[in-house]
């Protein structure tokens, strides 16, 4: 693909570029970054008062394939991203069958190199997930995983989480904990507190996440394996990940969109899609979200993506499953909970959503960034385009998101994704 985008305000914090350029992609490449780029017989696409940025990462989605198509697929997930400016996820492998195995990696892959979009799989750190054995890593290295995982579920025995570490440090290999003990969690549906008291409603205590942070950053200290919290959403387990980095423990952290955006007091109208897993915690814990944000301690803006039908999520609060969507709306709630809001800069905020999240996982260098001679990953966006969350128009095969309705300030226009050009919104 051929194309020209002109006059769009490049801010590219890795490179320290923030300034008004043309970009030329060439057969995917960039080809040329400066102003006043000319070019015979090449279209041309006029970003004025457009903002381009790397393309963003996610480290953390389900797209549900193999297993549960009708939830979602690797191709409508792709979409779904890239209509939300993500050029790259990490697919979590809680998929039947899981992702355990080098014929389901090789299937992820294939299928989103048809969209095109970047998939970094997540393998499973035991075999089915069931905590007992390792699974077979070097084999799943080998296929193409980025990293591992039994998200959805703890490594609640300790021994076998300590050989994980080791053998993903002898690989390389980062691991994403979801850090829940469930013995402590139980089948509680929303935070332990007040609110909780008031609706009647089963909980989670906040040490359920906060033990289980505690246990694996000892181990991570132990092994000196590389150690990522997924959606990390309590001020104990963040004060954790703030002493480990302070020890210089290779640990790092993500936060959703929902929980640095909503509190428990959205469980008031009983509606499941704010039903997740962490669930909303305390207002309390959603302003350490943002101050750890502020601060440096979270390293990134993940999603948590996690597609369920319709049909599930009009159960009852106590039946329904846990989770909402994330990737078409996570730009637009953090322009306009972190930046509108003057929280984070808009650096900052790219620096979150691409730069950082390439470095946790030791990605090529056509990621995080914007630089001669790469394949073309990029995002352009209107950071002030102020828009309504309408499920009607998600690319995803679900609609089950907890910003339905709400009116967000920035917005993606177009993706551009290993060369390939999606124009989401007319661009004069």
């Amino acid at each position: 693909m051929d194309v020209i985008i002109q006059n769009a305000k490049v801010i590219d914090p890795k490179n320290k570029t923030n300034a008004v350029l043309d970009l030329y992609i060439k057969r995917g490449k960039i080809a040329e970054l400066k102003k006043d780029i000319q070019a015979k017989d090449v279209p041309v696409l006029d970003a004025k008062n457009l903002c381009l940025i790397p393309g963003l990462i996610d480290l953390h989605v389900h797209f549900r394939e193999p297993g549960y198509e009708q939830k979602e697929t690797i191709t409508t997930g792709a979409l779904a991203a890239l209509k939300g400016g993500v050029v790259a996820a990490v697919t979590m492998p809680n998929t039947d069958p899981p992702c355990d195995h080098h014929s389901v990696v090789d299937n992820i892959i294939r299928k989103a190199r048809e969209v095109p979009f970047h998939i970094f799989p997540a393998g499973t750190i035991s075999q089915g997930r069931a905590g007992k054995y390792l699974s077979e890593m070097v084999d799943l290295k080998r296929a193409g995983i980025w990293a591992v995982s039994d998200d959805g579920d703890w490594v609640g025995d300790s021994l076998l989480m300590r050989r994980a570490l080791d053998y993903a440090s002898m690989l390389d290999l980062l691991v994403i904990t979801h850090a829940e003990d469930h013995r402590l969690s139980a089948d509680g549906v929303m935070t332990e507190g007040l609110v909780s008291t008031k609706l009647g409603l089963r909980a989670k205590p906040n040490a359920s996440e906060d033990v289980a942070v505690a246990r694996d950053i000892e181990l991570a200290r132990l092994t000196g394996a590389r150690l990522h919290i997924a959606h990390i959403s309590t001020r104990g387990a963040l004060d954790f990940v703030r002493r480990a980095k302070s020890q210089g423990l290779l640990v790092t952290c993500e936060v959703t969109p929902h929980h640095f955006a909503l509190s428990d007091e959205a469980l008031v109208r009983y509606d499941t899609n704010f039903k997740m897993n962490p669930p909303l915690r305390s207002e309390e814990d959603r302003k350490a979200m943002v101050e750890g944000l502020k601060d440096g301690s979270i390293d990134a803006i993940a999603t948590d993506h996690a597609p369920h039908t319709q049909e599930e999520k009009m159960l009852e609060i106590d039946h329904a499953p846990c989770g909402v969507l994330g990737v078409e709306t996570s730009f637009g709630v953090a322009m306009t909970e972190l930046y509108h809001k003057k929280v984070l800069s808009f650096e900052e905020i790219i620096h979150k959503m691409s730069v950082r999240p390439a470095e946790i996982l030791k990605l090529p260098a056509q990621f995080g960034q914007i630089r001669v001679g790469d394949k073309a990953n990029v995002t352009l966006v209107a950071p002030d385009h102020e828009w309504v969350v309408d499920p009607a128009k998600f690319a995803s095969k679900s609609k089950n998101s907890c910003f339905i309705g709400q009116k967000l300030k920035g917005k993606v226009m177009a993706t551009v994704c290993d060369g390939k050009l999606w124009q989401w919104e007319k661009i004069s």
